[in-house]
């Protein structure tokens, strides 16, 4: 399993009328944080579209516990597990501080430009086995 952070400044769009963030906003948060993720491990989604690999969500789940506000510095902690032969999940938990704001999961199929399914690449794999045993 593969752990990473992501540290995130809530910006005034984000919020609604009583300053509180828009609940879809921590959808964003875990995209973000997924990209920043890749990146750490070397391999940036760019790199795996260009590869021919595309990672579209299939299921996505997030449950809210106390709310961000604006001006709130808050961290979105992300952790990969080994993907299996055609996906991938992924957990997020988001914490300002120590306090947890929110959790959630989604889950990625493996996908050529087609739109085929298809097995991880070989580079991602191998990347998520290095990095997992650290």
């Amino acid at each position: 399993m593969i752990q990473s952070k992501t540290d995130i400044r809530v910006r005034y769009e984000e919020t609604d009328k009583m300053g509180i963030v828009y609940h879809a906003k921590y959808l964003i948060w875990f995209e973000v944080a997924r990209i920043d993720l890749l990146d750490q491990i070397g391999y940036p989604y760019v790199k795996l579209e260009e590869d021919g690999h595309f990672l579209p969500v299939l299921e996505v789940e997030a449950n809210f516990r106390k709310p961000a506000k604006f001006d709130d510095f808050i961290t979105i902690f992300v952790e990969l597990s080994q993907p299996s032969i055609l996906k991938m999940k992924i957990c997020y938990k988001v914490k300002r501080g120590e306090e947890l704001l929110a959790t959630g999961k989604t889950k990625h199929a493996f996908v050529s430009s087609e739109g085929r399914p298809v097995r991880p690449p070989e580079k991602l794999v191998n990347l998520i086995e290095k990095y997992s045993q650290q």
